[in-house]
């Protein structure tokens, strides 16, 4: 393949002490170039570029039935439970253990079409991030060389070493602009608040890397 994912953070770390080695076996006389050092939080720009709020708003509206059925045979549910305590004192032992098993069948048909529809959207989600975020590192990197950055660092990432970095260095919103000037895909429309349940989170991700 072109490009793979790989955990460019653990690499950095080990390029900076190469570069402290050869620099100190260096002769006196000479001088390694300085090194330009920018920030990106890549998940973001992946996530604000308009082309990944148009297909993410797609990959919403496009579960939105089944979560709606999954609303609907919740709140069966619960208007069933809230039933069978209110008619307990009223119907027979083999009534109410009937009325108790249906519950309990719906509950568990819940369970699995909830844990199916949650694993299919979360598949569903890597994979359009997984396509998109190939195509912003492309620009992302093409912004470095362009302004003459040796090393970008993701600070999205959990395990980023970055402890300080100054606005002037983050690229972030630079490479979402030229990624939105590159596809020429309009902002999409503001999205009015939606009921439906809170989507899962963005899958945490290395950004790819270029093999060489």
């Amino acid at each position: 393949m072109k490009r793979s994912f790989a955990i460019v953070l653990l690499l950095a770390s080990g390029l900076v002490l190469n570069a402290a080695a050869q620099t100190s076996t260096a002769p006196a006389t000479a001088s390694a170039p300085a090194a330009r050092i920018a920030v990106i939080a890549f998940q973001v720009a992946v996530a604000q570029t308009n082309e990944g709020q148009r297909d993410f708003a797609d990959l919403e509206k496009k579960f939105e039935p089944r979560r709606a059925q999954l609303k609907a045979l919740s709140d069966e549910i619960d208007a069933e439970t809230k039933e069978l305590k209110a008619d307990s004192n009223t119907l027979t032992d083999v009534e109410r253990a009937n009325r108790s098993r249906d519950i309990q069948n719906k509950q568990t048909e819940l369970n699995r079409s909830a844990q199916d529809a949650q694993s299919d959207f979360q598949t569903a989600m890597q994979n359009l991030y997984t396509s998109l975020a190939a195509k912003v590192y492309d620009v992302m990197e093409a912004y470095a060389k362009e302004h003459g950055y040796t090393l970008v660092l993701d600070i999205s990432q959990q395990q980023s070493p970055v402890l300080y970095a100054t606005n002037s260095t983050n690229i972030t919103k630079a490479v979402i602009d030229a990624y939105n000037l590159k596809s020429g895909i309009p902002a999409p429309p503001p999205q009015a608040g939606s009921n439906l349940p809170p989507a899962a989170p963005m899958p945490r991700t290395a950004a790819p890397t270029t093999a060489h």
